[in-house]
């Protein structure tokens, strides 16, 4: 325990107030002292405990150092706060509103807003957003969003009926459709459409590949998804859909997948939920060489050479 100061320091008398009697720092340890010293250590007492001021702002307003602000509150019998504590948080806080639940579902999933905007609209930061959509169950997007939840989509009917029924090109339904070729592709991918395999529409009968079964259906890729416990996910839904948590990425899953099996980066993306920019970066990060560009993958060479010898099936050049 310190000694006693000899010679009291004078607190400014005119930042002194009244103590109301029913406080907590009525609460300490020790009684308050008698005349004017005990008013004046009543007051810190007060500022401590009841008000949640640091010692800090108490010797500001004291016009005191804190050191010796420490000291009085010590001999006024305040249990001090271990340094850094901070001072008193508030009691209660503000609920949120009964239906918050139902409006971020509605904003993020269906709007497919960021947090970011649904805190400016709700006025509250964009950490609390994230909050509060872990606290009701709403599943999170993944990052990168343009590679996986914000990719453009193209209805399906519109789809079915150039590419499918009217027998277009994907670069016809692209420019139909004001899109690229290759988002075509990948939402026919998604989506289980059949996709042919040829320039143009052969008469007897399109070259198909439904790509998501052909490639559950490789023995080689069968074989690899088991050892790696991944299980298959029917075709039918886009990219975030079919894999809301996207299969995390290893060095030895993309290795079997890239070299052993011989799958393209996209096939990669079908089998895991991970956007094939994605697998590149990963690839690239961990030194596992791409193939040299140009013509089909191992795998397509292998499902064109099975399909070729099975009667009935009809194969020809690139993904149209």
């Amino acid at each position: 325990m310190s000694p006693p100061d000899r010679n009291m320091p004078q607190v400014r008398p005119d930042v002194i107030t009244p103590v109301p009697d029913a406080c907590r720092c009525r609460t300490a340890s020790r009684p308050p002292l008698p005349g004017k010293t005990g008013a004046e250590l009543a007051w810190l007492a007060h500022l401590y405990i009841c008000d949640g001021l640091s010692t800090y702002r108490i010797a500001q307003l004291a016009g005191l150092d804190r050191q010796r602000v420490t000291r009085l509150l010590r001999r006024a019998g305040v249990p001090l706060r271990p340094r850094g504590a901070g001072g008193i948080r508030p009691e209660s806080r503000r609920g949120d509103p009964a239906d918050l639940a139902g409006i971020l579902a509605e904003l993020y999933v269906d709007w497919r807003l960021t947090t970011a905007q649904i805190g400016e609209m709700l006025g509250i930061p964009g950490r609390t957003v994230r909050d509060r959509l872990r606290r009701y169950g709403i599943q999170a997007r993944t990052k990168g969003g343009c590679e996986r939840e914000d990719r453009r989509i193209l209805p399906a009917d519109a789809l079915w009926a150039l590419y499918g029924l009217e027998g277009l090109s994907a670069d016809d339904v692209g420019r139909k459709l004001d899109t690229s070729r290759k988002t075509v592709l990948r939402t026919a991918h998604d989506l289980g459409f059949p996709v042919r395999t040829g320039g143009a529409v052969p008469q007897s009968g399109p070259a198909e590949i439904q790509l998501i079964n052909s490639l559950y259906a490789d023995a080689l890729v069968d074989a690899v998804l088991a050892e790696h416990k991944i299980p298959h996910v029917p075709a039918g839904g886009l990219i975030w859909q079919r894999f809301p948590e996207p299969v995390p990425l290893s060095r030895q899953l993309v290795e079997d997948l890239y070299r052993r099996c011989g799958v393209g980066l996209n096939h990669i993306e079908l089998l895991t939920g991970q956007p094939a920019q994605t697998v590149r970066g990963f690839m690239r990060r961990t030194g596992i060489a791409s193939r040299h560009p140009g013509g089909r993958s191992p795998f397509l060479r292998r499902w064109r050479a099975g399909a070729a010898g099975e009667p009935g099936k009809h194969v020809s050049g690139n993904h149209a």
